[in-house]
């Protein structure tokens, strides 16, 4: 357990020195929020209500979907991982330390938009404090799960950034922060519904439909958790 916690931590310090991570966890959607805040609000006063809700879900998807899935990506497509038989560590810690990590991480940005909204743009707070956190613990950690299937699968910068893209903007597009999913196509929103960003949004806004949310969330962490189970698995069997 101290290992495990050990390498939590070190990930942690890795990911801190790591820019393009960094930059996916913090940067950009810290920005994003300071410009888009402004923005949302300026023009729609009633987008004070979802404000907080909305940029933390740009936050988290972009941190899980287009940042954690980097690390992986370098250190199951290298040598590293060789080292890692040798010293008889586990082909799944790393995994869970950049999972663990991540979520840390993706948690802390997420508090700062909490935190940071009402006081620059009078953005209404959650009313009831301990749902919308438990709500936002499950978005994190189902982004997560789509991110490290993502790492596993995909080794090469390029493809893992192109694959990784076609998620993300889609997952952005029809969850409802940007703009009501009753304006886009039945089609459209039906695909919507594949991405855990879709349910978590409504977990944290109206906080309708919290068993069906509940259910879809599950069903997509399970999807996740048995791919990323079976790359493990293929992994620990490669010379």
């Amino acid at each position: 357990m101290n290992g495990f916690l050990y390498g939590a931590a070190l990930q942690w310090k890795l990911d801190l020195r790591n820019k393009g991570v960094l930059l996916t966890y913090y940067v950009v959607p810290l920005l994003f929020f300071a410009f888009m805040g402004g923005i949302f609000t300026s023009i729609n006063q009633e987008a004070k209500a979802t404000l907080i809700q909305s940029m933390t879900i740009f936050g988290v998807s972009m941190g899980a979907i287009l940042g954690a899935p980097v690390p992986l990506s370098e250190l199951y497509g290298s040598e590293i991982k060789k080292a890692y038989k040798v010293g008889g560590i586990p082909v799944w810690a790393s995994a869970a330390n950049n999972f663990l990590s991540a979520f840390l991480h993706l948690l802390l940005m997420s508090l700062v938009i909490y935190l940071a909204a009402p006081l620059a743009f009078q953005a209404a707070v959650p009313k009831d404090t301990v749902a919308y956190f438990a709500s936002l613990a499950l978005l994190i950690a189902v982004c997560l799960s789509v991110g490290t299937a993502l790492g596993l699968y995909f080794r090469g910068s390029s493809r893992l950034t192109m694959l990784s893209q076609l998620v993300f903007l889609p997952s952005l597009m029809l969850s409802g922060i940007m703009f009501p999913t009753e304006l886009l196509p039945k089609a459209l929103a039906q695909a919507g519904k594949a991405f855990p960003a879709t349910w978590g949004f409504r977990m944290m806004t109206t906080g309708e439909g919290t068993s069906t949310a509940l259910l879809a969330m599950s069903g997509i962490f399970a999807l996740m958790a048995v791919l990323i189970a079976f790359r493990l698995q293929r992994l620990r069997c490669e010379k």
